[in-house]
């Protein structure tokens, strides 16, 4: 009993040590370019801010829309797809976290003969790989790395469903627009053509008046069934993105009434590996990668062992349970390899490039999320000056319908220029309306870029 003890003392002491014996590359942060601002972000920003302090919620006015936001927060499949992965990469962090410690068995086996090969016996056993090489810890740190990346995509694919939600429905107050300025043209030249077709008739214009004018109604009738199939498609999309079956979408504000945070903290281009999670995903997949490089070369030298076993066997059942037939044994092994044809050294190499190649990623990753801000920075400045020529546009355009109406019913122009002008006003009607969700789509879409705080 004695000698066992001292076994299991000396076996243990082995257990600990190692723990200065980790083979396998420390990990570093990948270097990244250095900029200190964006391109066409404030060059007296705080370098402390970021828009990680501002809630979704708070960024936009309309009740409704919020409504719709924390719906899809609540049911969309993707997300609900995306806790699922979350929660199995726990369970696999469970899993490894388990191969740092002993595992226990038991056994059993009767036999009423006494001349059967195999004795009745009740044992149990435990079995323990050290971890001297730092295998297991590698791999619980590489599957923890995993489990925060899990979580990271998670977070992609929230900021994914709260920007799609925002600018799907920007997009359908925008062709609820659309149809309203398409109705309204459509009964004004309706009317138009009401006049023109009576006067016509009392021989007082040409046939090729009526007919423009003809023409032009059958083009705005034609675009209202268009629009509206749009308005179904959008209303269809946007069921899926809440988790609901297809229905009409409830309406809020419309675009014109719509007001967003029109600042934003762009803080330091470095700051997106801070804020965006799809950043911060792919450089724990690289640190992941790299303990696993350490799990490889662990593989390379030898594997120590413990194995304890005690329990009770008999030729019968009648004497199982006796101090004759009690039985205890405890022992240590080793094993590894000794020549595969460089295999393991391969699987090293392998490691390394896989490691290498996720660091390439997310180095690519970082500079997308640079672009991308540099892009939302630069369109939500240029669909400002946008707006407001518009704007002016279509004040000049039903200045000039207006007169061009007027000129044409007291004889002085064709109405060939009456539809010139009313063609003009409409194109400009529906293009401010196009430009206005684009305004509000290009400012969620910079709150997205910047890394926003969707949690």
């Amino acid at each position: 009993m004695m000698k066992n003890l001292k076994l299991v003392l000396v076996l243990l002491t082995i257990a600990v040590f190692p723990y200065s014996c980790m083979v396998g590359p420390k990990y570093s942060k990948p270097e990244q370019p250095k900029t200190d601002s964006f391109q066409f972000g404030n060059k007296t920003t705080d370098t402390t801010a970021n828009v990680t302090t501002l809630k979704w919620s708070t960024i936009f006015n309309d009740e409704v829309l919020i409504g719709l936001i924390q719906k899809g927060i609540q049911n969309n499949y993707d997300l609900k797809i995306a806790l699922a992965r979350l929660e199995q990469a726990k369970a696999n962090l469970g899993i490894a976290k388990a191969d740092l410690y002993p595992s226990f068995q038991y056994s059993g086996q009767v036999n009423s003969a006494q001349t059967f090969l195999q004795q009745t016996s009740l044992t149990a056993n435990m079995s323990w790989e050290l971890d001297f090489w730092g295998k297991f810890r590698h791999q619980n740190k590489a599957l923890q790395s995993e489990l925060l990346a899990t979580d990271e995509a998670r977070k992609v694919v929230l900021s994914t469903i709260v920007s799609t939600i925002a600018v799907s429905y920007f997009e359908l107050r925008d062709f609820d627009n659309q149809l309203e300025i398409t109705q309204h043209t459509l009964e004004t030249r309706q009317k138009a053509y009401d006049i023109i077709n009576e006067r016509f008739k009392s021989g007082y214009v040409a046939e090729l008046d009526k007919v423009q004018i003809e023409q032009q109604v059958a083009i705005a009738e034609a675009n209202i069934p268009l629009i509206k199939r749009q308005i179904t498609a959008l209303e269809n999309s946007i069921s899926v993105l809440i988790g609901q079956v297809p229905a009409p979408i409830e309406r809020g504000k419309t675009n014109n009434d719509l007001l967003i945070l029109s600042t934003f903290p762009t803080s330091v281009p470095s700051a997106l590996l801070e804020n965006r999670p799809d950043v911060k995903r792919t450089e724990l997949l690289y640190r992941a990668s790299n303990e696993r490089i350490g799990v490889a070369q662990a593989m390379r030298y030898p594997s120590f062992n413990i194995a304890a076993l005690a329990g009770f066997v008999s030729p019968t059942i009648g004497d199982l349970f006796t101090d004759a037939s009690y039985l205890q044994n405890i022992g240590a092994g080793v094993s590894g390899p000794l020549f595969n044809f460089g295999k393991n050294k391969r699987r090293v190499e392998v490691n390394r490039q896989i490691a290498e190649e996720n660091k390439l990623v997310f180095q690519k990753t970082y500079l997308i999320a640079i672009s991308e801000v540099e892009n939302a920075l630069q369109n939500v400045a240029m669909y400002k000056e946008e707006w407001t020529a518009r704007n002016r546009q279509i004040v000049a355009a039903q200045k000039n319908y207006d007169l061009s109406n007027a000129r044409y019913y007291n004889g002085y122009v064709s109405y060939l220029e009456v539809l010139d002008a009313q063609r003009s006003l409409f194109e400009a009607q529906l293009s401010l309306s196009q430009l206005t969700q684009k305004q509000l789509s290009s400012m969620v879409l910079l709150y997205k870029a910047l890394g926003g705080g969707w949690n």
